[in-house]
């Protein structure tokens, strides 16, 4: 731990009156915020999904959200996964609700439970469990008697368990809210005069749960009676058209820190910055009093549970990482933010709020108790300019797009553009190379001929009807009989997604593939017929299943037309085979692989499993599996799916959407552990490793103009601070710094990716840093390097 020291400034808390108050046993609201227990809560939350991380990682997830100053976890229920088949439940294991929320009572947080049950999620289907679409005559989310009665009993199911775990508030339980839906104002037109009577039948349905606490939909303004309508966004202050009663509570349900993330895309980045902004605004502008972070840790979409072309890593742009790990600066601005903001709920939740006009964009909001209590937010809405206002007699420096916090209206705690938290930066290293082909075996999945299947149809069939979501892979395959000579024909074959590989007589003519926006794809190539009988089979690949959208019991996937020259082959006499014969035998596990005959490997082959085996590396560090030389595929451990990958999807600027792998070491064991991958393409498995993730370099930079860092505080009463800016810088536990490698006290420009000494510059600024003997005692690294960057005016600073 560092810091420099500056000019001084003192600071003094503030506190914070009356509504109409909804009832519940221990949980209510009026149009200020929930009450719980008779007192008005200003809360954060975090979005963290049980089924997206494993058991072990729970207690640590939810601590670090408890560290970052949430007080609510917030989970969806996922149907499809505790519900597989009809009346045949799972809650063992990632799938333990229960555990789960148990786990964040027993560290004082609070729950929201998003039951839906359809969820959307970027989660398959939606959450929607298959085995609906085969229900006759249903119609999903509709008021169509079949959906509501399945959809009634699960949520029934759900209650009823939290119930009997005496899990909801009213028992002495986390849970403070409860979700009914997802987003259906997306899709209510399209039912007409059934989506309303579905809303109200919905709306009625959860009341008559009688769980004593308040239920809520999310981005649905005209959720009747009791329903709170909530927002999901990124800037809710400025797009939201607020609660649709007066006596309900401004609760932003989906804050999202970064944004879904498909194949062939890169991460869309949100700054520490700009989600302190909208959060802060929000909460000033709308009376907000909740604010969940969508995500606050995405994990892993495990298995095929991702939707249609969404990458296996979810949201690792989240303050906590796929992995679990602290992303910083996001998740330390955010900290400090919900710090300072706590220092004002008083005033937020029972103070009169006043605005000031400051400047042509800037403006200030003042929520006043009494003459002695107040807190004021100084907001600069301008993105181009720094900007100096006077309030309250007083003159204040605010950056571009930015909101200052004075929590007694007189000193400037926290501004939303300036970030003294540290930047991390996270690096995979080598620690098990697989390059020896000594270390491989191989089976080769066989291209199917219409005589070897049993399957067969006078017409192309739709493939999620067809293989029910058992397998991502259909083969379509027929029989063409030519007596003239060889000679070249064109191919051509429209399929509704995702992707499309054709052979003819075993050999690959060639592949398509779709995107998240453009599913639909068509193949066109010349192609050589021999005489004889010719066989001509095309392999549809799906990558996920649709997550949202109007009638997902009408969508259809697979190959939906095929023409030889001209001539149309769609009701031609068609085989079928569901899924690959590695599939069938389960040679991903260790009982299964010993059921093939497996080859040494020798050269890189379509339609291949791989096998090899490694020990659990040394260590508690997150392990990743390197598969930046592979084509496209899924991957196993010890016969657990760690995803799909597809690397050979580049994104725009031409780098994979995702190399590294989360390998879970809840999935692993001492020795002997089996890895297996299905490549579809022609990847290398030679230059796949096992990796280690750590953070390797740690930044910081701080003028005196920041404000400076409060050590403890009360929540009505004088709080206390260090009066001077500072920034710390802190490695993961374990390690120790091994070298200094930028440190300027004056004013260096750029930032922690890019930097270079100013003007004014101490020049022994490395040396004393590097003289500073309690880092050891501080900070553990291990051969790595520290980054370090301190800016500020020459003529204010001293040691």
């Amino acid at each position: 731990m560092v810091w420099l020291v500056w000019w001084s400034i003192i600071l003094l808390v503030v506190a914070g009156g009356g509504a109409n108050v909804v009832e519940g046993a221990n949980v209510s609201y009026d149009g200020r915020s929930l009450i719980i227990d008779g007192h008005r809560k200003l809360l954060f939350s975090g979005s963290i999904h049980y089924p997206r991380s494993t058991p072990d990682m729970w207690p640590s997830l939810i601590a670090k959200a408890k560290q970052g100053g949430l007080d609510v976890i917030q989970t969806y229920v996922f149907w499809n996964l505790h519900e597989p088949q009809p009346g045949k439940y799972d809650f063992t294991g990632r799938n333990d609700i229960v555990s789960f929320i148990k786990q964040v009572q027993q560290q004082g947080l609070y729950v929201c439970l998003r039951i839906g049950p359809f969820i959307e999620a970027e989660w398959t289907y939606g959450g929607l469990p298959f085995w609906l679409h085969d229900v006759p005559g249903i119609v999903f989310r509709s008021n169509n008697q079949q959906f509501k009665l399945h959809m009634k009993n699960f949520t029934t199911k759900i209650v009823n368990m939290m119930k009997a775990e005496n899990l909801f508030n009213s028992q002495g339980g986390p849970i403070i809210l409860s979700q009914i839906e997802n987003e259906y104002q997306m899709v209510e037109g399209a039912y007409h005069e059934d989506g309303t009577r579905y809303l109200k039948w919905t709306a009625q349905m959860a009341v008559n749960q009688n769980t004593s606490e308040p239920w809520i939909m999310c981005k649905q303004d005209d959720a009747p009676g009791p329903m709170i309508n909530t927002c999901n966004g990124m800037r809710c202050a400025e797009t939201w058209k607020g609660p649709n009663s007066p006596n309900k509570p401004s609760m932003w349900t989906e804050n999202w820190t970064s944004f879904l993330q498909p194949y062939g895309e890169g991460p869309r980045m949100r700054s520490a910055q700009d989600l302190a902004f909208h959060t802060t605004l929000f909460i000033i502008k709308m009376n907000g009093s909740f604010v969940n972070y969508y995500m606050y840790h995405g994990g892993t979409n495990f298995g095929r549970t991702s939707a249609s072309f969404i990458i296996t890593g979810y949201y690792d742009q989240a303050p906590l990482d796929e992995y679990g790990m602290i992303r910083q600066p996001k998740y330390g601005h955010l900290k400090h933010m919900h710090t300072t903001l706590k220092l004002c709920s008083h005033a937020l939740l029972y103070g009169e709020l006043t605005t000031q006009h400051l400047g042509i964009n800037q403006e200030a909001y003042v929520y006043t108790v009494s003459s002695s209590e107040c807190a004021a937010f100084l907001l600069n809405n301008s993105s181009k300019k720094s900007v100096q206002v006077v309030f309250r007699n007083s003159t204040y420096s605010l950056p571009p797009k930015s909101i200052s916090i004075l929590p007694d209206c007189k000193n400037v705690v926290f501004n939303t553009a300036m970030v003294s938290t540290q930047v991390n930066t996270r690096s995979m290293q080598p620690i098990i190379r697989f390059n020896t082909p000594q270390q491989w075996e191989v089976f080769s999945e066989v291209v199917p001929q219409f005589d070897q299947t049993s399957l067969r149809s006078n017409t192309l069939l739709e493939q999620m009807k067809t293989t029910k979501d058992n397998s991502d892979y259909l083969w379509y395959t027929m029989s063409v009989q030519k007596k003239s000579p060889e000679a070249q024909y064109m191919l051509e074959a429209n399929s509704r997604g995702h992707v499309l590989r054709a052979y003819v007589n075993g050999a690959l003519m060639g592949s398509t593939h779709g995107t998240r926006k453009v599913p639909n794809i068509r193949f066109k190539d010349t192609i050589s017929l021999s005489t004889g009988i010719n066989s001509i089979s095309f392999l549809n690949i799906m990558v996920g299943l649709p997550d949202s959208g109007p009638h997902m019991e009408r969508k259809h996937s697979g190959l939906s037309e095929v023409l030889i020259r001209g001539v149309n082959f769609t009701s031609h006499s068609w085989g079928y085979q569901v899924g690959l014969l590695g599939e069938k035998l389960s040679v991903y596990t260790a009982e299964g692989s010993s059921n093939v005959s497996w080859n040494q490997y020798e050269t890189p082959n379509m339609l291949t499993w791989y096998k090899t085996t490694f020990d659990m590396p040394e260590g508690d560090s997150p392990v990743v599996l390197n598969l930046g030389s592979m084509g496209k595929g899924e991957a196993w451990i010890n016969g657990q799916s760690i995803g799909r990958y597809w690397v050979s999807f580049k994104t725009p600027s031409g780098s994979p959407s995702q190399t590294w792998y989360n390998v879970p070491r809840y999935f692993l064991k001492p020795t002997g552990n089996l890895l297996v991958l299905f490549e579809e393409e022609y990847g290398k498995p030679l230059n796949i490793s096992l990796d280690s993730v750590s953070v390797n370099k740690v930044c910081g930079r701080v003028t005196d103009l920041h404000p400076p860092m409060i050590n403890s505080w009360g929540v009505r009463g004088p709080f206390h601070w260090r009066p001077w800016p500072r920034v710390h810088l802190r490695c993961p536990k374990k390690r120790i710094i091994s070298k200094i490698v930028f440190a300027s006290h004056g004013n260096p420009s750029g930032d922690c990716g890019s930097y270079s000494i100013g003007n004014c510059h101490s020049s022994n600024s490395k040396q004393i840093v590097e003289k500073v003997k309690f880092f050891d005692l501080l900070c553990k690294m291990t051969i790595r390097h520290l980054l370090r960057m301190f800016k500020t005016f020459c003529n204010h600073t001293t040691y």
